[in-house]
């Protein structure tokens, strides 16, 4: 029963760190200011290196550390993530960072859907009407994108949303470590991106925010969303991509002075509020669940 309530709370301390890390992955890449293939070359080439190079120094002192790619599920993992990186970079440069990330927060009922249908883990009526309010949300920011040329950029946001969520229910389903197997997932991306460069040209004005970006920023936060199902739902690890919904326009906001349209904010509120009481409400149901079985035990 403790080590139980521990890995929870591990698990929800490692995908609270990763979503707050990835709120800043959009803003950085901005700042960049390049194309969008010499973007997701040079980041996704740089958090492939640092994976490797942490990787050596940890596998130095433990030969406990994780496996790059652990069998078959890591190899299909691996291709996940890096099909999301590409669907992702590209919604960037095609529609707004609104409707982006709160398109990303769709993730949670792929997940809870996905889990439904390959884990047997069976959403609760809660869920379902959850479940149903975030497609009402989904369909108002993508209404509101087919007047406007952000209909592409929409449509790879549920690309990389659906990508993620796949990735996590692999993951839940198999149990084994994939923190770096997310990582090592962007070599793909990273050489589809240098192929497109050598015939689109290479050009980014500020490489260091990049640099940073792909140094740090997505190597904490890749690799603690990647290991949260090995403690937690696949839905509620999908629940922690809501930070970057709730950070990332805020801060685009601050630095770029970019405003959502009316329907993204009507869509983005729906799908927030939906998740904060969704959230809130298994929170309360967990610790019930904990009271009860503490009382048995006794």
């Amino acid at each position: 029963m403790a080590n139980a309530h521990s890995d929870h709370t591990r698990g929800l301390l490692l995908t609270g760190i990763g979503g707050l890390a990835l709120t800043v992955d959009i803003p950085l890449i901005k700042l960049a200011a390049g194309n969008n293939w010499s973007i997701l070359m040079l980041r996704s080439g740089v958090t492939f290196l640092a994976a490797i190079v942490i990787w050596m120094i940890w596998r130095s002192f433990s030969r406990n550390a994780p496996q790059l790619i652990p069998g078959r599920a890591g190899l299909l993992v691996a291709a996940l993530y890096g099909i999301g990186s590409i669907a992702f970079i590209t919604a960037v440069y095609n529609t707004s960072t609104a409707n982006l990330v709160f398109i990303l927060a769709f993730n949670t009922v792929f997940s809870a859907l996905l889990s439904w249908l390959f884990l047997r883990e069976r959403p609760r009526p809660a869920t379902m009407l959850a479940m149903l309010a975030m497609v009402g949300g989904v369909l108002i920011i993508v209404g509101d994108s087919i007047g406007r040329g952000h209909l592409f950029g929409d449509l790879m946001a549920l690309c990389s949303a659906f990508c993620i969520a796949s990735a996590i229910t692999i993951s839940r389903h198999s149990g084994k470590d994939m923190g770096f197997t997310a990582l090592v997932g962007v070599l793909l991306p990273c050489l589809v991106a240098a192929f497109m460069v050598t015939k689109t040209g290479y050009q980014v004005d500020v490489p260091w925010w990049i640099i940073f970006n792909g140094a740090v920023i997505m190597p904490i936060s890749f690799f603690c969303l990647a290991n949260g199902p090995k403690y937690i739902s696949g839905p509620e690890v999908a629940m922690f991509y809501l930070l970057e919904t709730v950070l990332a326009p805020i801060w685009v906001w601050m630095i770029f002075a970019e405003v959502p349209s009316t329907n993204s904010l009507i869509g983005g509120a729906i799908l927030i509020v939906t998740l904060i009481a969704h959230s809130a409400w298994q929170l309360s149901e967990s610790r019930k669940r904990r009271a009860v079985l503490a009382g048995q035990a006794a």
